[in-house]
This record gives C-alpha cells, sequence and structure tokens, in this order.
C-alpha cells in the first residue's frame, strides 16, 4: 500500500466525535499515500504541551483568527467548546493545485461548509464501535476535564447523527488498522489511486 497516488487533486474530509481516532487514522493516511497533504487547522485554544505551532495545529490570538476570517482566508470556521477552529484557504488550494489529496480533519459542521465549496469532496466519518469505548477513549486520554468529556460525549451522539445522514462514507474504528485501511481505499476508489 505505500506510495499510492492519485491522478488529480481531491478534497477528502474526515469527520467523527471526539475520541474517535481521527488524528491517529489522518497521521497513517498521509504515511501511506504520497500525494496526500494533511491540513492544518487554525485556533484559539491554548496549546497543550505536548503540541507543536503548525503540526498539530497553528495557535492564533483571537485577534489573528478574526483577521484570517476577515480576510476569507478560511475554508471554514466554528466555535467548538468556546475555541474558535478554522481551516486555511490558502494550504488547500495550494495542494490542489500541485494536484495533491487534500486531507481535511475537521468536524461535520466544517464538513458541510467545505462540502458546499468542494461538491465533489469524498466525505468519510469515523463512528465508535460503541458510545460506551468512546466515553472510555475521551476519560483514558487525560486531555479534557471531567465536564468537558461529558460535554464532548453528549455532542457525540449529534455528531453521528449528521455523519449517518451527510457523509456517505462511515467507518468504523474498532480495529485501528482495518479503519486505516478502509479510509485508504475509500480515498484510493475516489482519486483514481494507483501503485
Amino acid at each position: 500500500m505505500e506510495g499510492r497516488k492519485a491522478s488529480s487533486g481531491k478534497v477528502v474530509v474526515i469527520s467523527g466525535p471526539s475520541g474517535v481516532g481521527k488524528s491517529t487514522i489522518c497521521r497513517e493516511v498521509i504515511r501511506r499515500l504520497s500525494n496526500a497533504y494533511l491540513s492544518v487547522s487554525v485556533t484559539t485554544r491554548p496549546r497543550a504541551e505536548s503540541e507543536v505551532d503548525g503540526r498539530d495545529y497553528w495557535f492564533l490570538s483571537p485577534k489573528q483568527f478574526q483577521e484570517r476570517i476577515d480576510k476569507g482566508l478560511l475554508l471554514e470556521y466554528a466555535e467548538v467548546f468556546g475555541n474558535l477552529y478554522g481551516t486555511p484557504k490558502d494550504k488547500v488550494d495550494e495542494a490542489l493545485k500541485a494536484n495533491k489529496i487534500a486531507i481535511l480533519e475537521i468536524d461535520v459542521q466544517g464538513g458541510r461548509a467545505v462540502k458546499k465549496i468542494y461538491p465533489d469532496a469524498v466525505m468519510i466519518f469515523i463512528m465508535p464501535p460503541a458510545k460506551k469505548e468512546l466515553a472510555n477513549r475521551l476519560s483514558g486520554r487525560g486531555r479534557d476535564k471531567v465536564e468537558t468529556a461529558e460535554r464532548r460525549l453528549n455532542i457525540a451522539d449529534s455528531e453521528i447523527g449528521i455523519g449517518r445522514k451527510y457523509y456517505p462514507y462511515m467507518v468504523v474504528n474498532d480495529d485501528l488498522q482495518k479503519a486505516i485501511n478502509d479510509v485508504v481505499n475509500i480515498i484510493q476508489q475516489n482519486t483514481g489511486g494507483k501503485e
């Protein structure tokens, strides 16, 4: 599977509830597809100690974020848990012009906004194997306070409902390697990927 390429640029949206494994899946998909680019979102969320600016997110002040909105530099943006998140338009456009697969790991609202801009975007929703497993993942990752993890879990139900309605591809992450393989295969089927 290593080194597969796509014949032309394409947007791929990968969404799913917090804690479902989207970031892990996206990193591995990028590793396996030589012609893929993972969009790095901008956020006003404080940087966690283990995060690197420009790799995990581009960390901006609220003023810098608003300037990007005002200049039309974001494909989509939303407030999530009190912080702003958005997708830089220029980086995605550069990837598409270079005939790359632009992978956007974004929430369902952002995914719907991107689909309006790129109607041929491939929409993939990552599902947890069960709500209980998602709760275990959220509490086990140790990044969130208990209240925040509970809010994320409550929002997950809504996100899953939206995913079922607007995302033609649903991948259950009960086996990480299988989920990664499924996502890679979906991308290749929709982008003319070749060995």
